[in-house]
């Protein structure tokens, strides 16, 4: 909710403004930071004061930002198959989120943590990002694209529509 609601308020500043984004979901430094670099806004940072987050971005300065959308997806009902053919799901999902519900043998890795795991992944193997609407899944998958995975497929709608079996860790 926190890029929704952050993408609204940016379309009313002016050219190099900040806006401040508070949050409480630990999520959210992952999702905006993301966000901001894949639309071109500078992101300042964050700062945590009794539980509740502060985010800063800067409005860039073209006239008209364009969020970039990574082109490779597939839909939620042929992930069971792709993945039997030897793909594997990558969960870039909070931990808290994966615990409550998940795609039996996904691999967890939230979103904030990939950069620093990339070694988890095998860039030979297909991988099938998803999240819980699509938005941090097509973020992770345009990160994994840049760093050389080019079996790189985001789910669409996500979890947040997924009917198949789930799994849970609590």
């Amino acid at each position: 909710m926190p890029i929704v609601k952050t993408k609204t308020a940016m379309n009313d500043l002016t050219d190099g403004q900040i806006l401040e984004v508070q949050a409480t979901d630990k999520g959210s430094i992952a999702d905006l930071k993301a966000w901001a670099e894949s639309v071109g806004h500078q992101y300042i940072g964050t700062i945590e004061d009794h539980g509740v987050l502060f985010h800063f971005i800067r409005k860039n300065g073209d006239a008209e930002v364009t969020e970039k959308k990574f082109e490779q997806t597939i839909q939620n009902d042929e992930l069971l198959e792709r993945v039997s053919n030897g793909g594997i799901v990558l969960d870039v999902r909070e931990q808290a989120e994966y615990a409550f519900g998940h795609i039996e043998g996904a691999k967890s890795i939230p979103l904030g943590e990939l950069e620093e795991r990339l070694v988890e992944l095998t860039k030979d193997q297909e991988i099938y990002v998803i999240c819980r609407t699509g938005k941090r899944s097509d973020l992770a998958a345009q990160k994994l694209f840049e760093k050389g995975f080019t079996k790189v497929y985001n789910v669409l709608p996500g979890m947040s529509s997924w009917n198949g079996p789930l799994e849970k860790n609590i």
